[in-house]
């Protein structure tokens, strides 16, 4: 009978071993093989509690509990009193159903299984196979698979940085392509980052430069080396005149690497703001790590609604830069986009050149980043009012329409920092309804210590709109619920809320989709 547990138990380990890697793979890859996150992730599903939020202690300073933490405390008491076949069985269980919501296929992200995926998990698989035959023939001669099991997350961080001088070899085969790829093409190359605003602001500036040249946009959000080396040797072909470069960071170094083989003739800022946080820790880091795109530029567009960025100007002037000054509020900037009472009046060198309708979902600052943008490229200002009228909003951001249940529906579920948030907020706000306004989000994220205060602030937003809160997910719930007045509606899944929603609301009501987390997110 003892051979017969000893087996089943071996299975259940072997098992368990096979589920973490399944998940804890796919959020490797949805983080885009960024080792720290997997610990990052693990202490998201493991902990109760919100970061930031020991600095905001409320009547519920915790996340609701699963079977994930109850598991982790029974096997917290197997260790302590040495019940090491307990321990094996728990650690079985934990293995095949833990973290808790943490499902093995994925909804939003489905494991890929690519070439580096496969290296990562035959690696890091070998090494959990040598640990586990070696402590087989221990006194306890499970207690190494139970090791391997719990110890996924930080086995493939090993492994990951272990693999990443090779992986960036393999990748230096690509870079060196799309090198060779601009130097043919040679085309004027305009590189674009930011906070938030990057993709709104290189489809307006690819609209704004309409049919008159060849341009070539980097698709979507493909903004890190892999992403825009990709970029350009997919798509850029023989004549483009003009290449739109979406540069993204998380943290110091990132841009100058990219601007070292893609180095752009002007350089356009859109914002300084708490993105990253949870990687870069201060807005001095984020703002220091955004600058290195104007290094190699010969000409900046800066946002100058932007106080941080305002201060760029002389710096930039000193170093013999052109700075060409862009804003929505900010007086005697070189383009922009004035908004009065559903009007925006484009002023470009202190002069008017015409007024057009506000385009609902379109950002009126990031507008004139790319309207800054195009006259940095020669475009003639007297052209600019009738191409800005054909810039139409990103997929995903500030979209509204009506559904045909006839609710007026934003779609806004790309964006994830606040100056987003509180743009689409105050877009619900201005609606024309006559029922019930509803936001539908799981929060921002990847705000450091900023997170649980942030969260707390949209939550009291929301309430001061009168609109209803819907969570998704438990992420962000203990500082959503503590801003908002009493219990929101709560969901798991965001295709539960959008159930909920389609049952409930009738026409004349609105909802506003804030935000959309992955589901490695908890």
């Amino acid at each position: 009978m003892r051979t017969i547990g000893a087996v089943l138990l071996a299975v259940l380990l072997v098992l368990a071993y096979a589920a973490q890697m399944a998940r804890w793979l796919r959020v490797l890859q949805r983080e885009h093989y960024d080792p720290s996150s997997l610990l990052r992730f693990l202490a998201r599903w493991s902990s109760p509690q919100l970061p930031g939020a020991k600095a905001h202690q409320r009547a519920h300073p915790r996340r609701p509990l699963t079977l994930t933490h109850a598991l982790l405390v029974v096997m917290a008491g197997a260790i302590a009193f040495r019940a090491f076949d307990v321990l094996a069985v728990v650690a079985g269980l934990y293995g095949l159903f833990c973290p808790w919501g943490l499902s093995l296929r994925g909804r939003t992200s489905p494991l890929a299984w690519t070439r580096r995926l496969r290296a990562t998990a035959l690696l890091a698989g070998g090494f959990s196979v040598v640990v586990a035959v070696l402590a087989a023939f221990s006194a306890q001669p499970f207690l190494g698979a139970v090791v391997m099991v719990l110890g996924v997350p930080p086995v493939l961080d090993l492994t990951t940085r272990v693999m990443r001088p090779l992986e960036d070899r393999k990748a230096q085969k690509f870079v060196d392509q799309a090198v060779q790829r601009l130097e043919q093409v040679h085309p004027r190359v305009v590189a674009i980052t930011g906070s938030f605003g990057k993709t709104s602001t290189k489809n307006y500036l690819s609209a704004l430069l309409g049919s008159d040249q060849a341009v070539v946009a980097s698709p979507r959000s493909y903004n890190n080396r892999a992403g825009l080396s990709k970029a350009i040797n997919e798509n850029l072909a023989e004549g483009t005149q003009i290449f739109i470069a979406e540069m993204g960071t998380y943290g110091p170094g990132e841009i100058r690497e990219l601007t070292s083989w893609c180095p752009p003739e002007i350089a356009v800022v859109t914002a300084i703001g708490p993105v990253h946080l949870e990687r870069m820790k201060t807005l001095e880091v984020v703002q220091e790590a955004k600058r290195e795109i104007t290094e190699r530029a010969s000409t900046v567009v800066l946002n100058v609604d932007d106080a941080r960025l305002s201060t760029w100007i002389e710096p930039l002037r000193a170093k013999a830069k052109r700075v060409v000054t862009t804003g929505s509020s900010s007086d005697g900037v070189d383009a922009r986009v004035l908004v009065d009472s559903g009007r925006w009046t484009l002023i470009i060198d202190g002069l008017s050149v015409g007024s057009l309708d506000a385009v609902v979902g379109v950002q009126p600052t990031n507008l004139a980043c790319a309207l800054g943008a195009a006259l940095a490229l020669g475009v003639e200002a007297a052209s600019l009012l009738e191409r800005a009228r054909g810039v139409t909003p990103v997929a995903n951001r500030l979209n509204v329409v009506t559904a045909p249940s006839g609710v007026v529906v934003i779609d806004d579920t790309f964006n994830a920092n606040p100056a987003s948030a509180q743009a689409a907020l105050s877009l619900l706000s201005s609606l024309e309804l006559s029922g019930r306004r509803v936001v539908v989000t799981p929060g921002l994220v990847e705000l450091g210590a900023e997170q649980f205060s942030e969260n707390l602030r949209l939550a009291q937003r929301v309430v001061a709109l009168g609109a209803e809160l819907v969570v998704v997910g438990r992420t962000n719930i203990v500082a959503l619920m503590a801003g908002n007045e009493g219990p929101p509606h709560r969901f798991d899944h965001r295709d539960e809320a959008v159930t909920w929603i389609r049952s409930t609301l009738i026409p004349g009501d609105g909802v506003l989709y804030l935000n959309d987390l992955p589901d490695h997110y908890p």
